[in-house]
């Protein structure tokens, strides 16, 4: 049961005899800051351009493998760094009554409130009732476990806490203690942690030896549990103290109820109802396998999902500190899946894609403060690579600014990830209307336009400005020889993204009133810019700017259809045409995949308008699955506990799957707010939502009974105009001041 407080993560595994609850704080990394810039590889940017022109671009990318990937083993490596779990406690259970009886409790049962953010987990043994109540607390920042029963003296266990590396414990005043430094992957002395754990009883004794704490015939047990890092020069040890210092001195109640407040200014802002059935009483693992045969039984396993994805991103990131990275806080590893860091060719923007329109806004301003730290490093890569002005990110990036290439061309040398990620800057403002944050973002999303429009290179057959070398992300196509290759000039996510942002900055110039002639800069430039998307001869979009064959027809990645989604560059209503060529290209991808890659299809049938389509995808994503293995292909799935499975555990499935459920059922990138834009048979015959968010800070409340709007309510800060579509016709309202 996933349990975070966007600083400090616990996940109790409800062991009976031995109980492991993972640890973990989003702020632990090892590695440290490194230049592993290439200054010499502009040298080769001449010659890699003419190989692409000339059609040997698999010659072209031997070059790029040579001199355009980072220095060093980047990802791999040591100095890069891992985000790694903090470690575990350890609770070892004395259950009087002996082992024999252990092994059958009765009425054992484990839960996890997402309105309250406290999980449970409760049983009967030898006519004992047992219960464990968690939580992450957002008053004092500590994690907190009550374990009780209802009879006196029955609590005796033993509590420890360990990692798999570096590490050391003691007991120090009634304290455990776990201490440590991580590698930085030169002289060893890296991020250093702290975590301390102590008790409070109800009656009882409490005792310690060299690592753990003893708890004998008490009535009540609460476990305070404070951690922290030097993140940042962060005074963690004092800090740790302090937390639990104050923690200690409230009442077990005073806490929780904190807590509760605390976390409901965030959850309670939206509420969702899409009818309700006899699965609800179900436990969650037989109700997502008979969702997964009966889906259309269970109405209400959309909003719980949906509303699972919103209690993880307040539970994974807070102001101030890091967004949430690929296992969101919650890696159990030392080497976690693909580092757990922050891949920028989909993954770190899908864990924020639906913070926006389910109102968590603050939710996107932590991402926005990490590219904000990428800016400086950017600026040195872009002269490396591409001797060119503004900055550049590539793929990959980790909490100490790394903006170079990967380590392999094939998928190193994506130009796309700052570009993107000012798509997620900007759809703050959007969403916001926040003039003041829209000055401060305003040089991050310049810097960027001024890049690709520095970077770019003339197309001599038609006249282009494209982007020289980049890949459309982790994909390969077929050279007219037969051979492969992945780099190319002017992939189409490329295209998309320097219109959206070309667009972006020059709305933004004109609000501030500012920067004029660079403004004029871009319009001209957006007149060589391709369109939004080119039509192959077989139907689709085109992925690069040549109609390559692609080796794989079902890739994961889909990125040239970015001008879908997120960008609103695509739309059936305004063009019409590349809408069904993005239809097309969905039908040959097919509808499998790691669970993000279903999530983002999701997500695309949502933007066309097809609400089945989306629904069929939003059942696939839901299919039970215990695997584990690193996987690349088919398969997808979520874990009994909801967690997404690519496989393995990755977060972005969870978090974009929510943003496409939120996407059926309102849309607002159009130029007008489109109540139930998709909504699925599945869920016509009663629906409620209050609390969705709409691009212009409006916040939208609507009902609807057989497929059709019967009521809603539209508000923002101040009454204004706004186009609504309802039941299919688009008129203006003034919206209520809220």
């Amino acid at each position: 049961m996933p349990l975070g407080n966007g600083r400090l993560g616990m996940t109790p595994d409800g062991g009976l005899t031995n109980e492991k609850i993972v640890l973990n704080d989003i702020t632990l990394w090892s590695g440290s800051e490194q230049d592993a810039n290439n200054y010499e590889a502009h040298k080769s940017l001449p010659a890699i351009r003419k190989l692409i022109l000339e059609g040997k671009n698999d010659e072209a990318q031997a070059l790029v493998n040579r001199d355009f990937v980072c220095k060093g083993p980047g990802s791999g490596g040591a100095q890069w760094g891992k985000y790694q779990t903090l470690g575990a406690l350890d609770i070892h259970y004395d259950h009087k009554g002996g082992d024999a009886v252990i092994a059958t409790p009765e009425d054992y049962k484990r839960e996890l409130s997402l309105d309250s953010a406290i999980a449970g987990c409760s049983y009967t043994l030898n006519q004992v009732k047992y219960k464990r109540e968690y939580f992450c607390s957002f008053d004092d920042d500590v994690n907190i476990i009550k374990i009780s029963a209802d009879k006196p003296g029955m609590i005796n266990c033993r509590i420890s806490i360990s990692r798999p590396e570096k590490f050391a414990v003691k007991t120090e005043g009634g304290q455990l203690q776990m201490s440590g430094q991580l590698d930085n992957g030169t002289d060893g002395k890296g991020m250093q942690y702290l975590a301390r754990v102590i008790v409070k009883l109800k009656e009882g004794n409490l005792s310690s030896d060299q690592n753990s704490l003893i708890v004998k015939d008490a009535d009540e047990l609460i476990i305070y549990v404070s951690a922290a890092t030097d993140f940042r020069g962060f005074a963690f040890k004092e800090k740790t103290q302090q937390s639990l210092s104050s923690a200690i001195k409230k009442s077990y109640e005073t806490q929780k109820n904190r807590h509760v407040v605390n976390f409901s200014k965030l959850f309670n802002r939206l509420s969702i109802d899409l009818g309700s059935g006899e699965a609800e009483e179900r436990p969650t693992d037989s109700r997502l396998a008979a969702f997964y045969e009966h889906s259309e039984s269970d109405p209400g396993m959309a909003a719980l999902f949906f509303q699972y994805g919103r209690y993880l991103s307040i539970s994974s990131t807070r102001v101030g500190l890091l967004p949430p990275n690929l296992q969101g806080l919650w890696a159990k590893e030392i080497n976690t899946p693909w580092n757990g860091d922050y891949h920028l060719d989909v993954n770190v923007q899908m864990n924020h894609w639906p913070v926006e329109v389910t109102n968590l806004s603050e939710l996107n301003l932590p991402l926005a403060d990490l590219v904000k730290g990428l800016v400086k490093p950017g600026e040195r890569t872009a002269k490396a690579y591409y001797n060119a002005e503004g900055w550049i990110a590539h793929v990959i990036t980790n909490v100490w600014g790394f903006t170079e290439p990967g380590e392999s061309a094939s998928w190193g040398a994506a130009n796309a990830g700052s570009g993107w990620l000012c798509n997620n800057l900007w759809e703050h403002y959007a969403f916001s209307m926040d003039r003041k944050y829209l000055k401060e973002i305003y040089p991050v999303l310049k810097g960027s336009a001024l890049f690709y429009k520095s970077a770019q290179v003339k197309d001599p057959k038609t006249g282009w400005m494209l982007t020289s070398p980049s890949v459309s992300p982790e994909n390969t196509f077929y050279l007219p020889s037969g051979k492969t290759a992945s780099i190319s000039m002017g992939p189409t996510i490329d295209n998309q993204i320097i219109r959206e942002l070309f667009n972006n900055v020059i709305t933004a110039s004109t609000i501030l009133g500012i920067d004029a002639e660079f403004r004029k800069e871009l319009e001209n430039r957006l007149k060589l810019v391709p369109p939004a998307g080119v039509i192959s001869k077989d139907g689709r979009i085109r992925e690069w700017i040549e109609d390559y064959k692609e080796t794989d027809p079902r890739h994961r990645h889909i990125s040239h259809l970015y001008g879908l989604y997120p960008a609103s560059l695509i739309t059936p209503t305004r063009t019409p045409a590349l809408a069904g060529a993005a239809r097309k290209t969905l039908e040959v991808r097919g509808d499998d995949g790691p669970s993000w890659t279903i999530a983002y299809k999701l997500l695309f049938w949502a933007r066309l308008q097809d609400g089945n389509r989306a629904f069929k995808l939003f059942k696939e994503l839901l299919k039970p699955t215990l695997r584990l293995d690193i996987n690349y292909g088919a398969g997808g799935g979520v874990y009994p506990n909801m967690l997404s499975a690519g496989p393995p555990f990755q977060i972005d499935g969870n978090f974009g799957a929510t943003a496409g459920l939120a996407e059926m059922l309102i849309q607002s990138h159009d130029g007008f707010i489109d109540l139930l834009p998709a909504l699925p048979d599945a869920w016509k015959a009663y629906g409620n939502v209050k609390g969705l968010k709409a691009r212009g800070n409006f916040t939208v409340n609507m009902n609807w009974k057989d497929g059709r709007i019967t009521g809603y309510r539209i508000s923002s800060t101040t009454a204004k105009k706004v186009k609504v579509k309802v039941n299919g016709e688009i008129r203006e309202i003034i919206s209520e001041k809220s």
